[in-house]
């Protein structure tokens, strides 16, 4: 089995290198990843200036991969269409430090690198784990390694990917694994007016969590109960439902 390994937490990230040397044990990775971090760049591609490319090593045990001056996304396209002698079996995304749960999913570089992999049609997943500091990435390294292959053998629909979160905790004590969907993430925005030495504002982005009241069967909800979720996402982001009702507007001229 031929994977392709990317993140968007930089290639030398400790969740990717965990989740490199456990893919390792069962198939052929390929790791293409940015050469820094990358996170919430979602599904942006670099079009305005080179995309630089070099070769990344590490010492134990000894693995080489590609080193990408770019987003998660421009790491899964250049990987595809012009670095693999041949299409990848599988793509997976993380592991990244930090959950990706329901609307975050818009914003996250690592489910967007997923996103990219079920473009082109490969069977694609990407895995969160869900804290800040002091992360064991090995429970999530280890269910990655035990569903990609169920994933790449059952195949998933057109367009869909798995979105995975894990809680941190350790392997014997999670409550199981938990088939989800999205939930509502919501902030508490603030953005701070400073100035720099030179006598320009600019503004940081900062905030808080806010309680959104996730139902069961949410991600959200799933991983506070100390579930592993697994969230199959697709990308048609029309609301079918409500076609008919724009169409009432009469919008022709």
């Amino acid at each position: 089995m031929r994977i392709l390994l990317t993140n968007d937490d930089g290639i030398t990230a400790p969740g990717i290198q965990a989740l490199w040397r456990e893919l390792s044990a069962i198939g052929e990775v390929t790791v293409v990843a940015p050469d820094s971090e990358r996170s919430a760049t979602s599904q942006s591609i670099t079009v305005h200036q080179p995309i630089r490319v070099d070769q990344f090593c590490i010492e134990d045990p000894p693995l080489c991969a590609w080193r990408v001056g770019g987003t998660p996304t421009d790491c899964v396209k250049i990987a595809i269409e012009a670095l693999l002698p041949a299409r990848p079996d599988v793509v997976v995304s993380g592991i990244n430090l930090g959950p990706n749960l329901g609307t975050d999913v818009l914003y996250s570089g690592t489910v967007s690198a997923a996103i990219e992999g079920a473009l082109h049609g490969i069977p694609s997943l990407a895995v969160s784990l869900a804290a800040w500091k002091d992360a064991d990435f090995g429970p999530a390294a280890r269910f990655a390694r035990k569903l990609v292959p169920t994933m790449a053998e059952r195949k998933l629909p057109p367009d869909t990917l798995l979105n995975v979160n894990v809680p941190p905790l350790p392997a014997d004590q999670l409550a199981g694994v938990q088939v989800t969907r999205l939930g509502t993430i919501e902030y508490e925005n603030t953005f701070e007016r400073r100035q720099d030495p030179r006598g320009r504002v600019y503004y940081w982005m900062g905030g808080s969590l806010v309680d959104a009241g996730n139902e069961e069967g949410t991600d959200v909800t799933a991983l506070k109960q100390g579930k592993i979720s697994v969230t199959p996402i697709h990308f048609d982001l029309t609301n079918y439902a409500i076609m008919h009702l724009i169409e009432e507007w009469n919008l022709a001229t």
